[in-house]
């Protein structure tokens, strides 16, 4: 298992593993909307100065994360598509690929991470809670998904 910079021939496995996390609420993956970064991850991260990983085994996408400054305030930087596949849950690549970006966003002068979590996750936010990331209490009602979702607030300093 390693893990390593996306690359554009992960472009399909990378949406396959979201979309099938999507299904597990009864969701899917939409590219013509939420998710249209998906479709140029080079272009949407790398070019804009962030950067997306992949855990692969053997050519087997199971994880994924992705992070991008924020052009508007310096020093702050958002946190994006952290998916593990359903087997690596609770294992120790959860914390390995949010240390990756919080890592990164070190070395790269940020000294605050914001991101935004669909409601639904609430294993996921337990687990930025037990790595020190808080709720300000906004929630943002979104519609350009496959299906109406909400999401919450989170943010740490580094």
């Amino acid at each position: 298992m390693q893990l390593r910079y996306a690359v554009p021939e992960d472009r399909d496995a990378i949406m396959a593993l979201i979309d099938s996390v999507y299904s597990e609420y009864g969701d899917r993956l939409f590219p013509a909307g939420a998710d249209r970064d998906l479709l140029d991850i080079a272009g949407h991260y790398f070019q804009a100065g962030g950067a997306f990983v992949v855990l692969d085994d053997a050519g087997q996408i199971h994880g994924t994360h992705a992070v991008l400054p924020n052009a508007d305030r310096p020093g702050v930087c958002h946190f994006y598509r952290l998916y593990l596949a359903p087997a690596w849950r609770g294992s120790a690549w959860g914390p390995r690929l949010m240390q990756w970006a919080l890592d990164w966003g070190r070395e790269h002068g940020m000294h605050r991470v914001e991101f935004w979590s669909d409601t639904r996750f609430t294993r996921a936010h337990a687990f930025f809670h037990r790595l020190g990331f808080q709720r300000d209490g906004r929630v943002r009602q979104m519609d350009d998904g496959a299906m109406p979702y909400q999401e919450y607030f989170f943010y740490r300093d580094l």
